[in-house]
Parts: C-alpha cells; structure tokens; sequence
C-alpha cells in the first residue's frame, strides 16, 4: 500500500518491522544496557536478530523489502521477539504473504441488500448504518444521519468515516477524543491495506489523506493496526450534549466485506435519555427528507 513518501511498489513488511522495533523498550526483552549509545530509540537490528534466532544480514534483507519469502516459524520468531500483539501479529503474516501467484482482484462495487436496507428503516430506536472493510457508509438510518451527519448530502465519494474524521471539521468536532478516535481509524484502515494491497480505493483514500493532512502521515508511517474489537466512543453532539454509546459491530454473513454497526447507550444512562431525545427530535424532518435519508444510494 504506497503513500506519499513510499518506495516505488511499498515495503509494508520491512515498514512494519522497522516500526515495531523502534517503538520496542529494550529494557521490556529483559536485554543488559550494555553501555553504548542508542542513536534511535528501540531494539537495534543485531538485538532483533539476537532475539529472533536469525542472521543480522536476515534482518537487513527484511527490513530493506530485498527479501519477503518467510516461513510461518520464522515469523513466529520475529513476532515472539517484538512482542506483538494479536491484531500486530496478524497484520505481519498478511504482509508477508507473496505466494498468491495471480494478484487479488479488485473489489466489485458493494451493494446493500434490500432486506437490510429494511432491517436499517426498522431501527427506530437505534442509530445504525452499513460499512464496507474502508469505512464506505454504503447506507443509514435516519438515527445515524441525526447522530453523525447527514450522509445523504455528502457526494457518494466523501460517505467515508475515516475520511470525514480527518477533513470534516464539523464531523471532526463531534469527538470528545479526537486523537484517540483517529488514530484508531489510522489502525483500521492500516490492517486493511494490509489485507487488500490492490485496493484502489483504498490506495486512493491513503494518498488523499497522507497529503491533505500531517497527522494521518504521522500516524500511518508509524505502522499501528487494529483488528475489530469492542467499543465506546464519546460525543460532543450539537443537539444533546456529550453523550458515550457503545459501538455494536456485526457480520453481514450475505455479503462478507459488509458489516452493520450501531450506536446503543447503557440502559437508564444519561447517555440513553439524550439518545432516545435525539431521535425524537430527528424524527420531525419533512417527509420528502426523511425519505431521501432512508433510500441512499
């Protein structure tokens, strides 16, 4: 996955390595100081080779994209050694796979099947939308369109979440955290790229972002991933005040690039009671708007 600054045809293996090992406290391996000066921060490549059971030279070869044949107890050993953690370790050996002999096809346009559409309309009381595996809103409710922005007024293009919360301000205003929630979007969209390297789209996405803002750069040079797990986000909302929810992610087993994602608030919360005002509120819209909200795309 290449960005503004990459080698020609990316080293998304030697990247993430050099990333792990600089960010690694030689201190946390249980290695002696042994008196001599770091000039960066983190394991040095004789330490990483030391602890992976492997020729420094090895380490270079990686490390410089001039080599990407690994074996799985191999990798094992590097993984062992920079003390990744599960979603890091799989992101590794996804990067590290270059036995596909034909390149992975592109991903066909998404469509959401009517009977989720249906299923969406019938959350009354529950903000929620379709996400493709970049973040694409690919559809809503009306509860998330009152909760997060009006998807519908958005070019199909610009229906992104990752995307909205580096260059929207508005949407970007809508966090209580914004440098936790987008660097965990960064993580995201990072195991992602990881798994679908000819994803145009997605490559597109990156290099819009990696030149329109330097945090994004930061933050995606920096080679952190995030597989799917339980979440709380926090709100500054402009209508209800702060407001923390749960975020519910579900499989879409019809279509396996797609998940459903909703927006619950624990029960009796003050959280609850602004939601449940929120889309009262929303539901007051003339019909002609609501309509357009619920039949997107």
């Amino acid at each position: 996955m290449d960005y503004p600054g990459s080698p020609p045809g990316g080293n998304d293996l030697g990247e993430f390595l050099r990333a792990r090992r600089a960010a690694l406290d030689p201190h946390r391996v249980g290695l002696p100081d042994d008196g001599r000066l770091r000039r960066v921060p983190g394991l040095r490549r004789e330490e990483l080779a030391q602890l992976a059971h492997v020729s420094i030279d090895y380490v270079v070869r990686l490390e410089q994209g001039r080599t990407r044949r690994v074996s799985r107890p191999v990798l094992d050993a590097l993984a062992d050694a920079l003390q990744l953690a599960p979603d890091e370790r799989a992101y590794l050996f996804t990067v590290a796979d270059v036995t596909q002999a034909t390149p992975a096809r592109q991903p066909a346009e998404q469509k959401v099947d009517p009977q989720l559409r249906q299923l969406l309309d019938g959350m009354h009381g529950i903000p929620a939308m379709v996400l493709n595996r970049r973040m694409d809103v690919l559809a809503w409710n009306r509860g998330a369109a009152a909760l997060l922005t009006d998807f519908a007024a958005l070019p199909v293009h610009e229906r992104n979440l990752i995307r909205l919360t580096f260059l929207d301000d508005a949407y970007r205003s809508l966090y209580a955290d914004w440098p936790r929630a987008a660097r965990e979007c960064v993580a995201v969209l990072r195991m992602e790229a990881g798994r679908n390297p000819n994803d145009q789209a997605l490559t597109d996405l990156v290099g819009e972002l990696a030149v329109r803002d330097p945090d994004f750069r930061t933050w995606w040079a920096s080679h952190q991933v995030r597989g799917p797990r339980q979440l709380t986000k926090t709100y500054r909302h402009p209508v209800i005040g702060t407001v923390t929810l749960d975020v519910q992610q579900f499989c879409v087993d019809t279509q396996p690039d797609q998940q459903l994602v909703a927006y619950t608030a624990p029960p009796d919360s003050r959280s609850q009671e602004s939601l449940r005002f929120l889309l009262q509120w929303s539901a007051q819209p003339d019909e002609h708007t609501a309509n357009r909200n619920r039949h997107n795309l």
